[in-house]
């Protein structure tokens, strides 16, 4: 079986990333109003914005409609980048 490269795999983790929080920048949120929205702490928008922590998909979707955003428009964005020419599926 083929999984995408390790160098693959944090270009994407870092493009989610910035897709989050460049639609929190986009709404005017900051991230304690977002955390506000949240009810969660300031340090969770931070710390998965800077890579430091990962979501898991239930956070994902909570964090998704905290900011307004379809969830399922920034899955396909990051889908398509997956199967780009550019990826290459290597095994980890």
């Amino acid at each position: 079986m083929n999984y995408i490269n390790k160098q693959a795999r944090r270009r994407l983790n870092a493009q989610f990333q910035a897709a989050l929080s460049q639609a929190r920048h986009a709404e005017a949120l900051t991230q304690s109003e977002l955390a506000v929205r949240l009810g969660r702490p300031q340090s969770f928008v931070s710390k998965y914005e800077s890579g430091e922590r990962r979501l898991d998909v239930i956070e994902f979707l909570e964090v998704a409609d905290a900011i307004g955003i379809d969830a399922c428009s920034v899955i396909a964005a990051l889908q398509r980048e997956l199967r780009s020419p550019d990826n290459d599926a290597d095994s980890l």
